[in-house]
């Protein structure tokens, strides 16, 4: 398999594997539907506990800014490809196992299973799963392709007085810089050719 072969086979889920985040600090994102990592690994490897898995290695809890409790998953995934041995890959999640409300603190029975299923997107971005989102580049309705940033216009240069600078010059650094000029200038070829031969010309006589 080529390297980024598989890469590009998950990078982009469909549009309807994906939901704008309402509220929050993520509130205008979008979102993807944990049922389609679930699905697209198993479209590439095979059923769930046979061409891949995961294995819940730890849970736990930590301390939360104003009195919440914040729980954490560890999950290594494991996946096998063309009869290949397992890879595996690890990944961490969390969610709040106690969260403060607007009617006071609540408890969330689904904090774990939540932290669980982060810990498997954390994991599975390292194959790619969803990379289009992550990057900013799909967001289910348009492809935004990346741009080169454009690239600074050269200006026109003065023949007449580059020409006699590099004439003028009296050392070896000089004629260094005047030959970074004109590589960002913009000449006639036979100006450019001119000014080219000065300055090898003068390498020649000084130190």
């Amino acid at each position: 398999m080529e390297n980024k072969q598989l890469w590009g086979w998950v990078k982009r889920p469909p549009e309807s594997a994906l939901k704008t985040i309402g509220g929050g600090r993520l509130k205008g994102m979008t979102d993807i539907n944990p049922q389609w990592r679930l699905e697209i690994m198993t479209e590439i490897f095979g059923p769930c506990g046979k061409g891949w898995g995961y294995n819940i290695d730890k849970l736990w809890t930590e301390p939360g800014a104003n009195n919440e409790i914040l729980c954490f998953a560890l999950v290594n995934v494991w996946y096998k490809f063309k009869g290949e041995d397992a890879s595996w890959i690890h990944g961490i999640g969390g969610h709040k196992l106690v969260m403060r409300e607007k009617d006071g603190m609540q408890s969330n029975d689904e904090g774990y299973k939540m932290a669980v299923t982060d810990a498997l997107s954390v994991a599975l971005k390292a194959l790619g799963v969803g990379a289009d989102i992550y990057a900013g580049k799909w967001d289910g309705s348009k492809y935004r392709e990346e741009k080169e940033p454009e690239k600074p216009q050269k200006q026109p240069g003065d023949f007449d007085k580059a020409l006699k600078a590099i004439q003028s010059a009296k050392s070896v650094q000089e004629l260094i810089k005047y030959g970074e000029m004109i590589n960002n200038r913009t000449w006639k070829d036979d100006q450019y050719n001119i000014l080219k031969n000065e300055i090898d010309m003068k390498m020649q006589g000084v130190e």
